[in-house]
């Protein structure tokens, strides 16, 4: 008997093949939201199939008292592409953000900074439920019966960089950011606030910490979401669609700061496990392979030139779609509800989509999703229009 403290649809999925998944009684629903931006090559991809069985015949666990493959490798490669130094594992984005707040506050500790204790962040920003993570989420209806939070956060308001300007004083270790807000209806950063945020840390010696749990590998197009803005931060948060479907977190962090974590400090103990890292360095090759970064490109401007036809065709119904590369939001106007038009989708046209904050639709289908799945996920969003709402 599982807790009941997820909403689920009344569906089994007992496969997947590419970007659909197929239920107990064999029908088939196309996935628009890939596990949550996770399945970023879709559903039983062979690479990442063989990978995975490969790497259980060999190696399953040894912990982190010892060295060991593929973690090695992955850590390589990762620091290879994204120019940071230094990588640390562990399981999901929460975790990540953790180790990237603690980070923060030991490095500033260890530099003789006391003061430096503050973590800031943006107001709408999501960053994970567990304690610390909860507590560097802005949001109320998430920190509800949960109190008292940890002490020591800040927010400030999302895209405001006088805010921004006034907040990052001498107290605060670090500001971390998603460079696209998916929890919040799908809201990507202005260049201009998130270059702002580059000066202004380096100028008052604060952290810049990026949280690409949602929006990295490969979501807004390129590998990192911090190619598209130019702006290079201190510290970066993976997870989701590392492994492409396996538990995986990361930090990425530039090696001036890598003392911050030192023996003892923090640890996880199936962090960088063989069996998700031997996925994750697949799930690189493939990317290399089919050149995805390409391929998101032509299939993100089909979905979204598709959208803005539909929000011009029902302005009473979509507002103007939003975000980057294939993780994008449809608002959906009172009085009619994002949440009966997902199900309305899922249940005539098995097309999966979920609501995500503001009465926002988003969609963040598998990387691979192809020109036709497009059109059909979006023929299938006209379809669920209120039958009330006048075109």
């Amino acid at each position: 008997m599982l807790l009941e403290n997820y909403n689920r649809a009344p569906i089994t999925f007992v496969a997947g093949e590419g970007c659909e998944l197929i239920d107990e009684s064999g029908e088939r629903y196309l996935d628009c939201i890939g596990g949550i931006a996770v399945c970023a090559l879709g559903h039983a991809h062979p690479a990442i199939t063989a990978a995975v069985c490969e790497q259980a015949g060999t190696l399953v666990h040894a912990s982190n008292l010892f060295g060991h493959e593929p973690a090695s490798t992955l850590a390589r490669e990762l620091a290879r592409r994204s120019g940071f130094e230094r990588v640390f594992f562990c399981n999901s984005g929460t975790e990540a953000n953790e180790a990237a707040i603690k980070l923060a506050r030991k490095f500033a500790h260890r530099s003789g900074q006391h003061a430096r204790k503050t973590i800031l962040s943006c107001e709408g920003g999501f960053h994970g439920r567990t304690m610390g993570a909860l507590a560097a989420t802005a949001n109320k209806a998430y920190h509800e019966g949960f109190d008292p939070l940890p002490g020591g956060f800040e927010t400030v308001p999302f895209n405001d960089v006088a805010a921004l300007d006034a907040a990052i004083g001498e107290h605060i270790a670090a500001f971390i950011v998603e460079p696209v807000q998916g929890e919040n209806g799908v809201l990507p950063a202005a260049r201009e606030f998130l270059q702002a945020a580059r000066d202004l840390c380096t100028q008052r010696g604060a952290l810049l910490m990026f949280d690409e749990v949602q929006c990295g590998m490969g979501r807004t197009g390129p590998l990192f979401a911090f190619e598209h803005f130019g702006v290079r931060p201190d510290v970066v948060t993976l997870a989701k669609a590392l492994a492409n479907g396996l538990p995986i977190g990361a930090m990425l962090l530039r090696e001036q700061f890598a003392s911050g974590l030192q023996p003892g400090d923090h640890g996880s103990t199936f962090g960088g496990s063989p069996l998700p890292c031997a996925a994750s360095l697949a799930h690189l090759r493939v990317r290399d392979e089919i050149e995805l970064e390409t391929h998101v490109a032509v299939v993100s401007e089909r979905l979204f030139s598709g959208l803005r036809a539909l929000a011009q065709h029902y302005p009473q119904v979509y507002g103007e779609p939003r975000g980057l590369g294939l993780l994008a939001g449809i608002p959906v106007k009172a009085p009619h509800d994002a949440a009966s038009i997902v199900e309305r989708m899922r249940e005539s046209a098995h097309v999966l989509v979920n609501k995500a904050g503001g009465n926002t639709i988003r969609f963040a289908p598998p990387l691979i999703i192809t020109p036709s799945e497009v059109d059909r996920a979006l023929a299938a969003l006209e379809a669920a229009v209120p039958v009330s709402a006048p075109a």
